[in-house]
């Protein structure tokens, strides 16, 4: 891939061990332009933007109300420590909890998914969101590559800025959609889904992609995506959220129909579908998190979600 639209280096982007693939035919591309399809991946403010003109039609309503809805509930920060204490602190004190829990999320994922994987392994890192994952891996000796459809400078991949101070060269960062890889195929160790599996419209063929990506014995991580025992409880979840959005925001977030939950029988039939076995694990999330269920059960509530991290390697390795 060049740079010849911002004048900047391939080398300086850190892509150019990075074998890309046209994500609107599917074409392997050496270079800037597909080819087959005409289709120019754009480099612009250092993110690659792979993004085909047909999906950002598709996904702009969600982009834009999703930004929206972030913004409002106070996502992001002016100040650069915000994004250098993530996930361990939450300097705003917005979001604490919730990134608590990604704390320990990401710890167990290292610790216990990816000790076996060497240093210096590339790993996609999908839904990155501001790249706080992707900095951490980075710090810790692996390649990231961070993904994600939103690129803005407080909440998207431009909020990455900030990890310039810490690291000797920022992790490559790409606009795209997780159906559509601008990637060529078996090239990744690892890839995690950071918080955003449930964001997908099509589980099976999100994961298909994804899977396709990785290298032959190399794993595919669904991280912090909520898990119900019952199908009723995540359609319960849903309304509820739907409504929650449409009351605080004027938002009913219902311009793309995302799955957004997991259940036993969706994980089965990712498994028989993809011919793939996934390994459940269990982080500990404090006493208060693990109670949940016993004061919804006494208040009457409908279940509430439980987090698990799960784990799938691919096949093909001798």
């Amino acid at each position: 891939m060049s740079a010849q639209h911002t004048g900047l280096a391939t080398e300086d982007l850190s892509l150019s061990e990075i074998r890309l693939r046209c994500p609107r035919c599917g074409t392997d591309v050496d270079g800037q332009d597909c080819p087959a399809c005409r289709f120019s991946i754009v480099i612009d403010g250092d993110i690659a933007h792979a993004l085909p003109p047909e999906s950002i039609a598709h996904h702009a309503r969600f982009m834009e109300d999703y930004e929206r809805i972030r913004k409002s509930e106070g996502r992001g920060s002016e100040s650069q420590d915000f994004y250098l204490a993530l996930p361990y602190r939450d300097t705003s004190g917005r979001n604490r909890r919730q990134w608590q829990m990604r704390a320990r999320s990401y710890d167990y994922l290292v610790q216990h998914l990816l000790d076996g994987t060497d240093r210096g392994s590339r790993i996609l890192d999908l839904g990155a969101g501001n790249g706080w994952m992707s900095y951490r891996l980075a710090m810790a000796g692996y390649r990231p590559c961070a993904v994600d459809l939103l690129t803005n400078d407080h909440d998207g991949l431009g909020a990455a800025r900030h990890y310039r101070t810490r690291l000797p060269k920022l992790f490559p960062r790409f606009q795209a959609e997780i159906r559509r890889l601008p990637f060529a195929d078996e090239q990744f160790d690892a890839a995690v889904f950071n918080a955003s599996f449930h964001y997908a419209e099509d589980y099976e063929a999100s994961l298909r992609e994804t899977l396709r990506c990785v290298k032959p014995g190399g794993l595919v991580i669904i991280s912090d995506t909520p898990w119900y025992a019952r199908e009723e409880s995540g359609r319960k979840m849903l309304a509820e959220r739907r409504a929650a959005f449409l009351q605080n925001h004027g938002i009913a977030v219902n311009s793309i129909t995302t799955l957004g939950y997991l259940t036993d029988e969706r994980l089965r039939r990712m498994e028989d579908a993809l011919s793939i076995h996934w390994d459940v694990h269990r982080p500990w999330y404090g006493l208060r998190w693990a109670m949940r269920p016993l004061v919804a059960k006494f208040r009457g509530r409908r279940e509430p979600s439980k987090f698990r991290l799960y784990a799938a390697r691919k096949g093909g390795r001798s």
